[in-house]
């Protein structure tokens, strides 16, 4: 109790804890409220359905959306998210340590607070129970020890007076990329950004001839085994998918690539983004213009190399996916861990900023963040009680938006759902008597679990027409429930296509809807979910998947 007395007394330290334990509980408040997404409740599928890996991602998404479940016994949208929350406060924390030891410890406070204030890392990292939470803790591990290996000696120790000798954290940088990898694949990037940096840097191009690098190598690949197995067992089908997802199959659009940036800059919040992409791209221009000049670069203890490990780890992801971006659809938190890695040099520039103008560097960061926490605050209040809707009763001004017009209707609340299947004696009585459940896009599946999880104990799994089944390909197999009585369950978007329908009465004896439950958001019903009673199962339903 001295100790944390005598830590809270820096007036540093208050600051990382506020930001620290504050931040946690801002996430843990929306977290609370905020309904399940559809790759979240997607994810909770894979904990009941444990394997070595899976056909989208690896596995270690599975165990963080599984742990609060496991924990508590309960089945919710905290509880499932309940493993990113802590393991995004981890991240937070391996960040700073690692500006810290990279930089100075100001460097290491305004990092922190930038990673903390920019609604895609809040949300995409530390909310939603997604593959990029564990992901992003073992990237800032391995961002960690990594600044740890390359640069031991003290800040003030001249690195031309010591030899860099490769050291034991080679083996621990190994296993710490692997565990990123089995996490999401943009591991196998991270990774090869170090190998750039190393080769690169001239005092630490002698890894390469270290045993303790070939020990790594080791054990990274012993740590991602899991991943190679599963996918021998399924003729490498994960690797095959997200590869294709580089494959182009439209021409080359400038403008898309323009706009894949611009909504990059938004998702940061635009005055974290903007200096984030001017900062990158300065930072890279001065390491190619320097590597190109007759000067030789001091590749040491100074900034430049610091600099160089940042841009390694982090500029092929942002350029990658944004150069991607002119002949595909970039999802917005695939390039955000390089812009996660760009934070440590935005926190080393916004020192110097400070020494400029103190006030004007807090009026930023205070800024942003009130901004970012108010537009959170309003978009939670408008997903769960529609304050901006019309009409709804917790309508600000009589609202302005039309339920149809607003995406986020899709959403389930699975308290309602679960309520309207509890309270219902035909629904209850049909669950008792169907074998399983199916739905017919892979995304309906996982809300529906998680609705259902706590009344009955019902395999679920997809029957989708156009041929996408995901991860319920290989959770089930074609012939199981030949037979046998089945609920399909659906949403109003999907019930009325006459060509769902026609296709499942051709392999059930009767299709015949029981009952509907009304999803409703600010006292008007804003979705409606469908459920039929699908009469023995005549043949098998094809296994496939979506490449």
């Amino acid at each position: 109790m001295q100790i944390a007395q005598k830590l809270l007394a820096q007036k540093t330290n208050l600051s990382v804890f506020f930001l620290l334990f504050g931040g946690l509980l801002f996430r843990g408040f929306l977290a609370f409220w905020l309904y399940p997404t559809f790759d979240e409740a997607y994810y909770y599928l894979y904990s009941l359905h444990l394997d070595w890996s899976y056909f989208d991602h690896p596995v270690l998404v599975a165990l963080t959306t599984g742990f609060g479940p496991w924990l508590t016994g309960d089945v919710s949208q905290f509880t499932i998210r309940l493993g990113a929350l802590i393991l995004y406060t981890g991240s937070l924390v391996l960040l700073y340590l690692a500006s810290k030891r990279l930089f100075s410890d100001k460097a290491a406070n305004l990092t922190l607070a930038i990673a903390t204030i920019s609604p895609i890392f809040l949300v995409g990292f530390g909310i939603l129970s997604l593959p990029d939470s564990p992901l992003m803790f073992f990237w800032s591990a391995s961002l960690y020890c990594a600044a740890n290996e390359f640069f031991r000696q003290p800040r003030t120790q001249k690195q031309s007076l010591v030899k860099y000798v490769p050291s034991y954290r080679l083996s621990y940088l190994g296993i710490l990329v692997g565990l990123a990898c089995l996490s999401k694949y943009h591991g196998f990037i991270l990774g090869l950004g170090l190998i750039g940096f190393c080769l690169t840097s001239p005092p630490h191009r002698c890894v390469v001839r270290s045993p303790w690098a070939w020990l790594g190598l080791g054990l990274f690949v012993i740590t991602i085994l899991p991943i190679l197995f599963w996918n021998m067992q399924h003729n490498w089908v994960s690797f095959s998918f997200q590869s294709q997802r580089a494959v182009p199959k439209s021409g080359y659009n400038l403008l898309s690539v323009g706009a894949v940036s611009l909504a990059g800059v938004v998702y940061l919040f635009p005055t974290i983004g903007l200096p984030l992409w001017w900062v990158s791209l300065q930072s890279a221009l001065a390491r190619i213009t320097q590597l190109f000049s007759r000067k030789s670069p001091n590749y040491g203890r100074d900034l430049e190399a610091c600099e160089l490990l940042i841009l390694w780890v982090s500029l092929p992801l942002i350029l990658g996916f944004t150069v991607l971006g002119g002949y595909r659809q970039i999802l917005p938190a695939w390039p955000m861990p390089g812009f996660w890695g760009i934070t440590l040099l935005l926190g080393q520039r916004a020192v110097i900023w400070e020494q400029q103008s103190r006030l004007r560097v807090r009026r930023w960061l205070l800024g942003s963040g009130i901004m970012v926490a108010t537009i959170l605050f309003i978009l939670l209040l408008q997903v769960t009680a529609g304050i901006l809707q019309k009409p709804s009763q917790y309508a600000l001004m009589g609202g302005f938006l039309p339920p149809k017009d607003d995406p986020s209707t899709e959403l389930i609340d699975i308290q309602q759902l679960r309520r309207g299947f509890a309270e219902s004696p035909v629904l209850r009585a049909a669950l008792e008597n169907s074998n399983f459940i199916f739905t017919n896009r892979y995304y309906l599946g996982g809300p529906i679990a998680m609705s259902l999880r706590p009344l009955a104990q019902i395999p679920i799994t997809c029957f989708d027409i156009g041929k996408d089944l995901r991860g319920f390909a290989f959770w089930s197999r074609a012939d199981q429930w030949l037979g046998k009585d089945a609920l399909y369950i659906t949403t109003a978007s999907f019930n009325h296509r006459k060509d769902l329908m026609a296709s499942y009465r051709t392999y059930f004896s009767s299709l015949i809807e029981l009952e509907t439950v009304s999803i409703r958001r600010g006292g008007v019903v804003t979705n409606v979910i469908y459920i039929y009673q699908a009469k023995k199962l005549l043949k098998p339903y094809p296994r496939s998947y979506g490449i």
